[in-house]
C-alpha cells in the first residue's frame, strides 16, 4: 500500500506542476480527469500498436477453437491493461473524494466503460453508415462525445463526487 501512496504522490506532484496553466479554465477534478484520461489514452494507443505489430505480427490469432483478427486481438489484449490503469487513476488521482467502497466503484466503472463501448459502436455506425461521414472525423466526434459521457458518468455515478448524488 505504501508504494501505491508513493506513486499517487508523484503523479499528483507532476499534475500540480502544470495545473496553474489550466486553473483559469478547469476545476482541479476536471483537469486531473483530462490529464490522466489523456495519459491512459496514449498508453492504450501505444500498447495497441505494440501488440498489433510486434506481438501479433499483424497476423490472425488462432486459438484452436476460433480465429481472431489481429486488430480485434490487439484490442482484447490492450483492454484489460488500460481498463485497470484507467480505474486506478480515476480512483486514486481524479475522484479521490468518493465515499463509495472500492468494489462498488469497480463494478460501476465497468458499467461505465461498457456504456462507453456501446456508445462508441452506436455513434460510429450512425455517423459512418447512416450520415455517410468519413470514418476518421466520425471517430474524433464519437471520442469527444464518449469523453463527455464518461466524465459525467464517473463523476455522478461511478465515484459519485458531483453535487447531484445518485442513491445506491
Amino acid at each position: 500500500m505504501q508504494i501505491l501512496k508513493s506513486i499517487q504522490h508523484i503523479i499528483n506532484w507532476i499534475l500540480d506542476l502544470f495545473y496553474p496553466i489550466f486553473k483559469p479554465f478547469l476545476p482541479r477534478e476536471t483537469y486531473r480527469y483530462a490529464a490522466t484520461g489523456g495519459a491512459n489514452l496514449v498508453l492504450d494507443i501505444v500498447l495497441y500498436f505494440l501488440f498489433f505489430h510486434y506481438v501479433l505480427f499483424e497476423q490472425n490469432l488462432d486459438l484452436g477453437f476460433t480465429v481472431i483478427s489481429p486488430h480485434i486481438a490487439a484490442f482484447l489484449m490492450t483492454f484489460p491493461i488500460t481498463f485497470s490503469t484507467g480505474f486506478l487513476l480515476a480512483k486514486y488521482i481524479t475522484f479521490t473524494q468518493s465515499q463509495l467502497r472500492g468494489k462498488k466503484q469497480l463494478l460501476r466503472y465497468g458499467l461505465t466503460v461498457l456504456g462507453s463501448i456501446i456508445l462508441n459502436y452506436i455513434l460510429l455506425k450512425f455517423f459512418v453508415e447512416k450520415l455517410e461521414f468519413y470514418p476518421t472525423p466520425s471517430k474524433i466526434l464519437t471520442t469527444a462525445i464518449s469523453i463527455i459521457y464518461s466524465f459525467i458518468a464517473q463523476k455522478y455515478f461511478t465515484f459519485r463526487t458531483g453535487k447531484k448524488q445518485i442513491d445506491n
